[in-house]
């Protein structure tokens, strides 16, 4: 599984780094709710992170800029944006998710750990 995480990492880099993406991070996840995130890479071009969320846990509201997500377990999360707004999502492992801008909270309400790496994409310098 590790394997397939780099070969689509690389590919995201590699379709997506040129994309111009402006990165919103009014909201650091990281600086937020530090018990919930690893940093593993933060560099001029991407952030990867690794999340954790047991169930019954809850961040509070954050913001990432375009990126993916990998699940690297099954859960399932509730997701509310600023205006109130709620969706459950189911995580499956080994899914890849692309997401766009996004400021959302989340909360465990499943039975199983969120367990997920995030790759955020940085604005691209000329």
């Amino acid at each position: 599984m590790k394997k397939a995480a780099y070969v689509i990492v690389g590919f995201v880099l590699g379709a997506f780094a040129s994309s111009g993406a402006r990165l919103l991070m009014a909201q650091d996840p990281v600086k937020l709710s530090p018990q919930y995130y690893k940093v593993w890479i933060d560099n001029d071009r991407v952030r990867v992170l690794e999340f954790h969320l047991k169930p019954g846990e809850k961040e509070g509201m954050h913001s990432h800029p375009p990126g993916f997500v990998y699940s690297i377990s099954d859960a399932t999360l509730r997701m509310t944006v600023p205006d109130g707004t709620t969706s459950d999502v189911s995580l499956h492992a080994g899914q890849v998710t692309w997401r766009e801008a996004t400021t959302h909270a989340a909360e465990n309400i499943g039975k199983d750990e969120a367990h997920a790496l995030a790759l955020e994409l940085k604005p691209c310098k000329p």
